[in-house]
């Protein structure tokens, strides 16, 4: 059962603070909270519980405003809590009208929060955001252009055949919380998995037969022969995979007798069933590669408690291969909209006409230009801008011009514009976390980026405040000293 909050009572003015005092109207806890529509967006999360059966539910400000603050000082779903028990500004956030010297949820909420508050959700809410940030910010400049720019950039809704604004799309990877995969390590990994399982169905025909034999010490022996080693062959790779195959179909084909003799499935807990599935899969695809001498397979699982993770080849200097959700962005006028999430390894530049599209529909006219990396310049992107007016930025295809000066010249603007949505990769794995998804489940890792890039634009929402302030109190001054002259 969800009962909505009611947000007149939720004034700063009248938060109770038992110390004495009064909340900062300026502090950065308050005017995030002020800047963020919490009626407007409270009924996508209502609509997901009952309207009078059930306990009632944490309200959605509680839920988001919790998820805002682990996002936002990057920490633990603990610590957050401790946080918030802590900080009458963090409690104010999430909609206490009083300070309580009391944990307001168990740390284990910030779960169901997640799956709650699904990716759909997010970029509904991150849309309406990005919206009215466009709309204030009209006629005000933009930082994504030159300032003699006379591309005006601003939300409107109507139909418009004129382009205007800059957009700026490029994707990355947000890698998962997962040790580096090798074939060895997992093929290990999984028959220990499988141990443990034929250890808990034996358990209820103890006595009845013999217990089958699975060599797990012969097996963990081999493992480690060649794991320990600094440097190993291809031959002595192969030879240990080889052997802890052999292992693997060994204990699947005793599971299947023991399941045969009486032994019951549900015996198994919920990880262990889903593991067991995982692990069949993953020997498919391992027996494979083995007999084919191949290394690549669709749909490839590196990771047992992960099976969604996918390897990503960037071909970066950092690493060549990344292993997590690959994440394509946009940005307009400083914000960004994560446009698409993939756990596949697609290439990004066959998103470009449907994210335009979407900055149409989103806008009322098309971009009149669009600054990408080489990648999105192929044929197709290209006949599509033209056909539309717009200009994509990047060298053009085929054999360079001899006198090619008016091009490389704005190929050097657009390329130090760009930089802007790179830096914006920068600080969100540097910043946020999105160097690392700590999260294990899909829907709660697609949370989890979704939350990053909102967080992101709040926090371009606090700088613009800050700013706006500080103009209003040099123009005070200003009217002030001219005054006392």
């Amino acid at each position: 059962m969800y009962r909505k909050q009611d947000h007149d009572q939720l004034e700063f003015e009248n938060f109770y603070h038992p110390f004495g005092g009064k909340l900062r109207s300026d502090n950065r806890w308050v005017r995030l909270a002020n800047a963020i529509p919490w009626e407007k967006l409270e009924d996508h999360y209502a609509s997901l519980f009952s309207k009078d059966q059930g306990a009632p539910a944490k309200t959605f400000r509680m839920a988001l405003g919790a998820l805002i603050i682990k996002e936002k000082l990057n920490i633990t779903d603990e610590e957050t809590v401790e946080q918030i028990r802590e900080t009458p500004y963090l409690q104010y956030l999430i909609g206490l009208t009083e300070y309580r010297d009391e944990p307001p949820f168990d740390p284990s909420m910030m779960v169901h929060f997640r799956k709650r508050l699904s990716p759909k959700i997010l970029a509904e809410i991150n849309e309406v955001i990005v919206r009215a940030a466009l709309e204030r910010d009209k006629g005000d400049g933009d930082s994504d252009r030159p300032c003699n720019s006379d591309e005006t950039a601003p939300a409107g809704t109507g139909e418009s055949s004129e382009n205007k604004g800059i957009m700026m799309i490029d994707a990355s990877v947000a890698p998962a919380d997962i040790a580096y995969p090798t074939d060895l390590n997992l093929l290990n990994e999984s028959r220990e998995k499988l141990e443990n399982i034929i250890d808990v169905l034996y358990d209820s025909l103890k006595g009845d037969i013999a217990k089958p034999r699975t060599y797990r010490q012969r097996a963990r022996k081999d493992y480690l022969v060649t794991a320990k080693r600094r440097k190993v062959g291809t031959k002595t790779i192969r030879k240990a995979i080889k052997k802890q195959l052999q292992y693997i179909r060994r204990d699947i084909g005793h599971i299947a007798t023991l399941l045969k003799r009486g032994a019951s499935l549900d015996l198994l807990s919920r990880q262990q069933y889903r593991s067991l599935l995982v692990i069949q899969e993953v020997y498919r695809q391992q027996k494979w590669m083995y007999t084919h001498k191949s290394q690549t397979i669709d749909n490839r699982i590196v990771n047992i408690s992960q099976p969604h993770v996918r390897p990503i080849v960037r071909g970066k200097a950092s690493a060549e291969v990344e292993f997590g959700a690959k994440i394509m962005v946009s940005r307009i006028n400083g914000y960004h909209i994560l446009e698409d999430i993939s756990w596949d390894n697609v290439n990004e530049a066959t998103l470009l006409q449907k994210q335009i599209e979407r900055y149409r529909e989103r806008m009322g006219y098309y971009p009149k230009a669009v600054l990408a990396d080489k990648l999105y310049r192929n044929r197709d992107n290209l006949k599509y801008c033209k056909a539309h007016n717009i200009r994509l930025s990047g060298p053009r295809l085929g054999r360079p011009l001899q006198n090619d000066v008016v091009d490389k010249k704005q190929e050097r603007m657009d390329s130090g514009m760009r930089n802007a949505i790179e830096g914006s990769f920068g600080i969100g794995k540097r910043r946020y976390g999105l160097s690392r998804i700590m999260t294990r489940r899909r829907e709660t890792s697609e949370t989890s980026i979704s939350l990053i890039i909102l967080v992101m634009n709040l926090e371009k929402w606090l700088r613009y405040i800050f700013v706006l302030i500080l103009k209003r109190y040099f123009l005070c001054s200003r009217w002030r000293f001219s005054n006392i002259l």
